[in-house]
Parts: structure tokens; sequence; C-alpha cells
């Protein structure tokens, strides 16, 4: 186990510095400029070229990116170019927000998506089984903007059960949870049934059978902690998804977290932040992925860490 979560993170040390290299590049790579944009529309040739010396633009790229990899391994994300404070600060404001929301998503999307995936392989062939991957080809093809402002309509205009928008109560976070659950939860619909109903064509199922245990205990004791297995590691890839690509449901729910951060950034070209927005969705895959790999084995002690 030491030596897989040893190779993990020279993995994790990799891979961050491959995801920081090309997001690098590639950002300085577009003809926007972030001193021109700070600048603005009126200013002269020599203020932009001032502001670009104050910023470190005017350096060969490759000066820029070590002084930057420098800096991250001190801890230091930059600095913003527009708010003028440490990128670390602004993502550790929004971090909590965007936790709550990727925590509740999780739950609601794994929920929904075993409950009607089990139901499915469990009736396979059946109009329930049809109605539940119909559901979730529906979930999956919507856009998610689509879904919450139908939600919005729906549940906070017309019902008014819950709040529009805002933060920090239970009623805030329930349409976007459901926002972001009903998307995922068609693909975990999906997976599960496949899944299950290869396990529950297995010999040892047929054994069970056999020897007169109950469907329920067959289901929930021996053929659901295998069939889940597949939905281990995709939670550890929503992880990161959710981290950094919630932005439209931010944006729309006015939810304050590091998507909303990211796509202010986006519009004023504010390198730092894009930078940090995507350093820490990357970390949170690679969390997740490393999480999963170590509960997969306490799930089905068959699987062995190597």
């Amino acid at each position: 186990m030491a030596f897989l979560i040893l190779r993990r993170l020279v993995q994790s040390a990799l891979i961050l510095l491959g995801v920081a290299a090309v997001t690098f590049i590639l950002l300085y790579a577009l003809p926007a400029d972030p001193a021109r944009m700070l600048a603005g529309r009126s200013a002269t040739a020599q203020t932009v070229a001032s502001i670009r010396h104050q910023l470190g633009l005017d350096q060969p790229l490759l000066i820029q990116f070590w002084n930057y990899l420098s800096g991250l391994l001190q801890g230091n994300l930059g600095r913003s170019y527009a708010q003028k404070t440490e990128v670390w600060t602004l993502i550790a404001a929004r971090l909590p927000a965007t936790l709550l929301l990727m925590l509740a998503g999780i739950v609601v999307e794994v929920v929904l998506g075993v409950t009607l995936g089990t139901i499915a392989a469990v009736r396979r062939g059946g109009a329930v089984d049809r109605l539940v991957m119909m559901a979730s080809f529906v979930g999956v093809s919507a856009p998610q903007f689509v879904v919450a402002l139908l939600l919005l309509y729906l549940f906070a205009a017309t019902l008014g059960w819950f709040p529009m928008s805002g933060y920090g109560t239970f009623s805030h976070i329930v349409l976007p949870a459901l926002t972001l659950g009903v998307l995922g939860a068609g693909w975990y619909a999906r997976m599960v049934r496949s899944s299950m109903i290869d396990v529950l064509n297995q010999d040892y199922i047929r054994t069970a059978r056999a020897k007169g245990l109950s469907s329920r205990r067959i289901i929930f004791r021996h053929a659901l902690p295998n069939g889940i297995l597949p939905i281990i590691a995709m939670i550890g890839i929503d992880i990161g998804q959710f981290m950094g690509g919630v932005v439209v449901v931010e944006a729309v729910y006015g939810w304050p977290g590091i998507g909303q951060l990211a796509w202010q950034a986006i519009q004023q070209i504010d390198i730092p932040i894009i930078m940090g927005v995507t350093l820490t969705s990357a970390l949170a895959i690679i969390i997740g992925n490393l999480l999963a790999d170590l509960i997969a084995p306490v799930i089905d002690p068959r699987i062995r860490s190597r």
C-alpha cells in the first residue's frame, strides 16, 4: 500500500507538471493581451508596454514558465492581474462553496444513478428498464443550463419552494445539487445497469439462488458491492469535474464557487487565476482517483493493489 501511494504521488507530480505546461502554453498562445485588457482600449502603447513589463509578460515564454514553476514549488499560485490579490487567497475563499456543491451533487447522482440502475438491471427487458434507460438518456443529453432554468422556473418561480439564487442555507443548495445530480445520474444508471447485469449472470449469484437466499440479500449483499465498482472510479473523476466544470450551474444559481471565479477570470484574461483553478481541478481529479484506488479493495477484497 505504501509503495502504491508513493508511486501515485510521483505520477501526480508529473501529471501536474504536464497540466501546468500545457495550460501555460495554450494561454499565452491566445491572441488576447492581458496587458491591453488591464490598460483599457484608450491606453497608449507606452502604457500597455509598461503594464506588460510590470507583469513580466515581456520576458521569453520559457523564463515566464520557469518563474511560475519556481513560485509554484513554494506554494505560490501567483497574483491576480485584475484583483491584485494572491490567487490562493481567492481560491481558498471560494473553495468551501464548491466543495459543498460538489459533495451534494455527487450524493444526488450516486443515489439516483445506483438506485435506478439497479432497478433497471433487476427488471431487465421490461417496461421499467426501458423507462429508466430513456430517462437516463434524456438526463445525459440535456444541457446544464436548460435543466437549471427548468428547475428554477418550476420549483422557484412557479411553486416558490426554493430561492432563485444565493448561498448559505440548505434550501439554496437543493436546486444546484439536483441540476448536477440529474445530469450525472444518467451516466451512473447506465453504468450500474450494465455492471449489475454482468454480475447477476455470474456463477456465485446462481449458487446463492440455489441455496435459497432471498432476492433482496442476493442483490444488496452479493451483487451490488461488485456492481458498483465502476462507479467508484467515476466518482473520482467527478470530483475534479465538479471542481472546475460547474461554471454554468454556479452562474445560473449565483453560487460563489471557483467555477464562477474561473469564468470571471476568463472574461478578464486573468491568467494566474485560470492557471490556479486549472491546477486545483487537476489536483482534485488526482486525489479523487487515488481515493478510488484505495477504496476499491475495501469494497471488493479480490482486488489487490500492485
